[in-house]
């Protein structure tokens, strides 16, 4: 299975592209896809968008795995992650790709066996599974990586009849 996983963003979305196949992880593509700050927020998100479009045309992922989104005290930061969140939901769905989202405390979880773990752990975490060298940049692309294993650990668990699996949005 191949699993896309997004962090998003509107100044940055983390990627991460993911082959998992018996209970083995191999990164095929992690990275991020950048906008310029100062350009009208509509050409951000359709930047986004496309770049998304590129993105699931290239590597033919089977389902995305993505943040859930969360608020924060910033409304105007909320509501701008939404906003570039739809877009990315919008080329998956044109792209024929199942979504499934996952809050950070499920990340965590699922990668440190505690929910409250520190970012550093769950990327050291990360690094491990996937056979690293050194721990993702930037960030945004780490959380990315954290969100795909996180599925695909999550759909080995639904298949031997674990629970906990909302499943698709």
């Amino acid at each position: 299975m191949r699993i896309l996983g997004i962090d998003p963003g509107y100044a940055i979305v983390g990627y991460a592209v993911l082959d998992y196949e018996a209970n083995r992880f191999t990164p095929v593509n992690i990275g991020q896809i950048s906008t310029k700050a100062g350009v009208p927020f509509t050409t951000r998100l359709n930047d986004i968008y496309e770049d998304m479009v590129s993105l699931i045309d290239t590597f033919r992922p089977d389902q995305m795995a993505i943040e859930e989104l969360f608020s924060n005290t910033n409304v105007k930061t909320v509501i701008n992650v939404g906003q570039a969140r739809g877009v990315i939901l919008l080329a998956a769905k044109r792209g024929g790709i199942p979504v499934f989202e996952y809050t950070p405390l499920q990340v965590k979880s699922s990668l440190t066996g505690f929910g409250r773990a520190e970012k550093k752990q769950v990327q050291e975490m990360t690094k491990n599974i996937l056979r690293l060298s050194k721990i993702i940049k930037p960030d945004d692309a780490a959380d990315a990586a954290a969100l795909a294993i996180t599925h695909g650990y999550t759909v080995t668990s639904r298949k031997l009849g674990a629970g906990g699996f909302d499943g698709e949005i």
